[in-house]
């Protein structure tokens, strides 16, 4: 496994004041899973930095350069976890990028649902709450926190986004949450094997009614044995759909 450990702030090596100022700006960022040089969705990557740059700080984003920037982090590594960091300054925002060892997600998972939801949850950015509810829940023995309203409506988790089968269909959380990269890369492909899709509330109380949950992000796809103290079904089959459809997903080269 690769052993790559380095970040970069616009294509230099980052010292430890540098990254002490911007980390205390206000942030946004991307994060992909890259194997031999490419990584998936990665239209939906840079489109996702620059559109909220666009909104956030009033500024376009080069993204050619920006893809030149992973590539620097990067060094030559064929197999990492990248992490694209825009962080707010004057005049132009500065870009972080961090290449670590590869990683993907355990599967099945537990989890703990917590009552609480990410500020403008649309948007992949810093400055919430959801690590510190993670730590919490891990020190308790679970994977990760799953993140509900106050009425009990799942939304996503603090590090994924979950979804459910109901019957034929995959049904995503009707509640404020990140559409994020491998969400839609499944949207896009799981028609092509006869699977619908839908949003619903759903809430902590109707897991156990459900045929199952999942997890998604960059690092892949996970089933969810348990929520609380609800044991949750595993479909062999319709978890073997799910990553079938995700691993024929093209990889686009960075």
């Amino acid at each position: 496994m690769s052993g790559i450990d380095r970040t970069q702030i616009d294509g230099a090596p980052a010292t430890a004041e540098e990254l002490e100022r911007v980390s205390s700006a206000y942030g946004h960022f991307t994060a992909m899973q890259v194997r031999g040089g490419a990584t998936r969705g990665l239209d939906l990557h840079l489109r996702r930095v620059a559109d909220t740059n666009r909104e956030r700080f009033g500024t376009e984003l080069d993204r050619e350069r920006l893809r030149g920037l992973i590539r620097s982090a990067l060094g030559g590594e064929q197999d990492a976890s990248v992490r694209v960091y825009l962080y707010d300054a004057s005049p132009e925002p500065r870009i972080v990028v961090t290449a670590k060892p590869p990683a993907e997600l355990v599967s099945p998972q537990r989890l703990r649902s917590v009552r609480y939801q990410r500020p403008d949850a649309r948007l992949k950015h810093l400055r919430t709450e959801q690590g510190r509810y993670r730590e919490e829940v891990q020190r308790e023995g679970y994977d990760d926190a799953l993140l509900t309203g106050d009425d009990g409506v799942v939304s996503e988790t603090s590090m994924t986004n979950i979804g459910f089968f109901h019957r034929d269909s995959v049904v995503w959380p009707d509640a404020p949450l990140l559409h994020g990269v491998t969400m839609q890369l499944l949207e896009e492909r799981l028609p092509e094997r006869g699977v619908t899709f839908r949003r619903e509330r759903i809430r902590v109380a109707d897991l156990a009614t459900l045929d199952g949950a999942f997890l998604s992000n960059a690092r892949g796809i996970a089933a969810v044995g348990a929520v609380d103290d609800v044991e949750l079904m595993i479909d062999p089959d319709r978890m073997r759909l799910l990553l079938d459809t995700y691993a024929a997903v093209p990889w686009d080269p960075i």
